[in-house]
Formats: structure tokens, C-alpha cells, sequence
């Protein structure tokens, strides 16, 4: 699966340096640029193209980040540890990112975004494949009971998970 991977070109924005590093490490088989501000990464996604992005939430605009790479239709993964509640991962989810990674799964990076691509290429919402995987932390994290909160957005995002799910299974 994560033979997809290869030789993919990759934009990771993060303000902490040993993020970035770790990312370029766990991301060996993939051409990896780094930016550790918005403007910097602003300047990378003007002068290349990318497979994917790999956006923090807080410290480098992360969010109007997402709106810039949404537009240039490239997936985009937030990942977060200072921004880690029910509230930045509905918006995340809202406006458009494919997938938001704790900074506790970073070992775990190239497994979600495999799957993001993976889903991009068979047309499916790419929430079906990390949300199931990550729920279980949130519900850890969140409280059991943190989609009560905003029951009508999470009841509308499981109908799409399981109209998605069904359509995959359909393929196969």
C-alpha cells in the first residue's frame, strides 16, 4: 500500500524544526519540501506542484493554508497537538482537509497519507480510512460523548462515511 508513496512530492509546514525533520525522515521515499512559515510555504506552493500537503494547524496560518491548497485541489492532512479538540477537527474537516493527525500518530504519517491518496485515486472520501482509525483516540481524548456537542454535522459526516464505505465495497 504505501508503495504509493514513492517518489511523491510532499510540502510539510511546520514551526517546530525537529517536526519537519522527523517528517523528512519517516517521509524517505518521497521527494519532501519543508516550510516552517506560512510565507515560506506560500512561496513553495506558487513555484512546484505536490502530491499532498502536510499542514500544522497553529503557528503558520495552518488553516489558510488548507483554503490555498483546497483551491489548488491538494490533499491535505492537518496535523496538530496544541490544536487537538472536537472544534478544529470539524473545521478541519469542513474546509476540506483530508485527513488531521494528532502529532501523537506522527510515527504512523505515511500510513494516512497512503490512504489519502489511495482514496483520491478510487474517487472515495478519504475520511473513511483515518477517522475509523482515529476515533478511538478522540473518544479518549474528547470524552465519550464530544459528537453530542454538534450532533447534526457528525450524524450528516457518518452518512457520508457509510454511503462512501458502501460505494468502495461495491467496486470490489
Amino acid at each position: 500500500m504505501q508503495t504509493i508513496l514513492e517518489n511523491k512530492k510532499i510540502l510539510v509546514v511546520d514551526d517546530e524544526p525537529d517536526i519537519l525533520e522527523t517528517l523528512e525522515e519517516l517521509l524517505y521515499m518521497c521527494s519532501v519540501d519543508t516550510a516552517s512559515t506560512f510565507e515560506a510555504a506560500i512561496h513553495f506552493l506558487k513555484n512546484n506542484t505536490y502530491d499532498v500537503a502536510v499542514l500544522d494547524i497553529m503557528g503558520v496560518k495552518g488553516y489558510d493554508l488548507l483554503t490555498v491548497t483546497h483551491k489548488m485541489d491538494i490533499p491535505a492532512l492537518m496535523l496538530t497537538a496544541h490544536a487537538l479538540t472536537p472544534d478544529n477537527l470539524k473545521q478541519s474537516i469542513e474546509q476540506g482537509a483530508d485527513a488531521y493527525v494528532p502529532k501523537d500518530k506522527l510515527a504512523d504519517i505515511s500510513l494516512y497519507i497512503a490512504d489519502v491518496l489511495t482514496a483520491r485515486e478510487e474517487g472515495k472520501n478519504s475520511h473513511v480510512t483515518w477517522f475509523p482509525l482515529l476515533k478511538p483516540l478522540f473518544d479518549k481524548l474528547f470524552g465519550e460523548r464530544w459528537r453530542q456537542t454538534d450532533r447534526e454535522f457528525w450524524d450528516e459526516f457518518d452518512k457520508k462515511q457509510v454511503s462512501s464505505r458502501n460505494d468502495s465495497q461495491k467496486m470490489e
